[in-house]
């Protein structure tokens, strides 16, 4: 059958093999009035940008364009306006006599193409790009300059008191909301905002690292950091003491959730902003990149009637996530869940949840012991800090509740030694605990660039020593999905403890961690490590990326 210009971009997919009727008939099932399809299903995996480029520029015929180091036309851009390419995602690229090139995440839109020929005066020609890098492209091109700040070298702040500090049209709000845009569209953690001695520096943490967006001239540091104490609803007048604040904003058709700490350094205050996306609060334990056979194990220990499930790692190894989405599992109408956090990270329906506060005598522990009144089924403890909280969690666990708790250790076994140390007996950790998950994120490999190579003699060694064999690894060449890093995206890995009959007899009989340890890998326990070489041996992740977080 010859596929027409005017095809569904759904039928396009599934002739061309790359997803299947059923696919594609439960995301239009899924699929709201003013979602695009295409969004969707890159959104469930079911395709990659580049795949839905390449389809629409064979079939179609519609050239593909990336636009990273493009050389764009700026006199191009007084004739598109920047509210048009922003809601319509387009960007002018070059005239050729009567034809004007535009690049278009949506080259099948026929209406915006009409728009844009009575508009301009152009028979538009439609080029493919990916949806990303229009959206950063048009902000680096369309956002320059326009602050109205005198950029100089001056080291003198601004005057923060400017009462036009709060008005919506001011170069400082248009700084600020623009500092927050790009770091939600390139999907970052966290924002640092240094002061520096002549410059003020602002970073995204991206995918777990850290790098450089832009630098700023030292004379826009007082109104910017004025900016977001207003937005946080902190003490503008304070500058000597740590503060830490919260804001709640719609940006990008997403629900963010941002918190804010202030720290003086020597050349003025530091301000980290880490970024949460209420939208993507992972619910579906399947989607958290766990191996088959460590899901099942987690899946039983979260379906036990009661114990304690902890979650180790450092911060910002998604134990939160993983923890939240076993809650979300267990959420329905005939349990009750109460939750005591520092801070509440994601409002969950259905689910009481309690935020800790110092100043009046709520700690977790305090927490713990209120929550004991309130019949509950399943328990959530933000952290496990002091020997007071955890005894108050043993005993929760042991008269009939089931726990979870996070606990900052290197790996599952080492959580023993650590609520040892905090004073926990032997016969309590052993009557009580019921399993450790262990986990660390890593960078997945961008899907558009991602290529075979031969493995090297090292890396077959780092294989053969967990008893696999490699011949050949994948990586990322870099492209301009990933911004050249050759990762887009992180993974969980996972290490499951399960605290069965033998390991607690072990630890009652004051067996050496040592003797526990080769238990534990009799039963099946598979260390980090192990774990993200099958990653890397699927072509998920590299091998950098694994020694980086699971060292053995």
């Amino acid at each position: 059958m010859p596929i027409g210009k005017n095809m569904r971009l759904g039928d396009l997919l599934v002739e061309s093999g790359i997803i299947t009727s059923e696919q594609l008939a439960q995301t239009l099932e899924e699929k709201s009035p003013d979602q695009k399809l295409g969004d969707l299903l890159v959104q469930k995996g079911y395709v990659t940008e580049l795949q839905l480029i390449e389809v629409l520029e064979f079939q179609l015929g519609i050239p593909r364009v990336t636009l990273f180091n493009y050389p764009i036309d700026s006199a191009l851009l007084k004739i598109v306006s920047k509210e048009f390419a922003k809601r319509h995602l387009v960007l002018p690229l070059r005239k050729e006599g009567n034809k004007l090139y535009v690049a278009m995440a949506d080259p099948m839109d026929y209406f915006v193409i009409n728009d844009l020929r009575l508009s301009t005066g152009f028979q538009i020609e439609p080029m493919i790009a990916a949806k990303d890098e229009i959206i950063r492209t048009i902000s680096r091109f369309y956002d320059v300059d326009e602050f109205g700040f005198e950029f100089t070298n001056n080291n003198e702040p601004e005057n923060v008191n400017d009462p036009t500090i709060e008005d919506d049209d001011s170069p400082v709000v248009t700084l600020v909301n623009q500092i927050l845009r790009q770091a939600v569209i390139q999907k970052a953690s966290d924002i640092h905002i240094d002061s520096m001695e002549t410059k003020v520096l602002v970073r995204f943490r991206v995918d777990g690292r850290l790098r450089n967006e832009r630098n700023l001239p030292k004379n826009v540091q007082g109104s910017l950091i004025t900016r977001v104490k207003i937005m946080a609803n902190l003490d503008i007048t304070e500058h000597r003491v740590p503060q830490d604040g919260r804001i709640k904003l719609s940006m990008e058709n997403r629900q963010m959730d941002l918190r804010i700490s202030t720290l003086p350094t020597i050349f003025g205050e530091k301000i980290v902003i880490r970024l949460l996306d209420l939208t993507m609060a992972q619910n579906d334990i399947s989607r958290l990149g766990f191996e088959e056979e460590n899901l099942e194990k987690f899946k039983r220990l979260i379906k036990r009637p009661h114990g304690i499930v902890l979650l180790t790692g450092p911060t910002g190894s998604g134990k939160s996530s993983t923890m939240y989405s076993a809650l979300s599992r267990l959420n329905n109408e005939d349990v009750n869940i109460i939750t005591i956090e520092d801070p509440v990270e994601y409002q969950v329906e259905g689910i009481n949840q309690i935020q800790v506060n110092p100043n009046v005598g709520l700690t977790f522990a305090a927490g713990l012991r209120s929550i004991l009144r309130q019949d509950p089924n399943i328990i959530m403890v933000g952290e496990i800090r002091d020997r007071e909280t955890a005894d108050m969690a043993v005993r929760a666990s042991i008269t009939g509740h089931l726990v979870f708790s996070t606990l900052h250790t290197n790996n599952s076994l080492g959580t023993i030694n650590r609520l040892k140390d905090m004073g926990v007996e032997i016969f309590l950790i052993a009557s009580s605990l019921n399993g450790v998950v262990s986990q660390r994120l890593v960078r997945q490999i961008c899907r558009d660039c991602k290529e075979e190579r031969e493995a090297t003699e090292r890396e077959k060694e780092i294989f053969s020593n967990y008893g696999m064999n490699v011949d050949t690894v994948y990586h990322g060449k870099g492209c301009s999905t990933c911004d050249m890093t050759g990762y887009k995206g992180r993974t969980a890995l996972h290490e499951v403890l399960v605290m069965d009959d033998e390991i607690k007899q072990a630890l009652l009989n004051n067996k050496s961690m040592m003797e526990i340890r080769d238990i534990a890998v009799k039963n099946g326990l598979t260390f980090l490590i192990e774990d993200g070489l099958k990653k890397v041996e699927k072509g998920i992740t590299t091998t950098e990326e694994i020694l980086r977080v699971a060292l053995d």
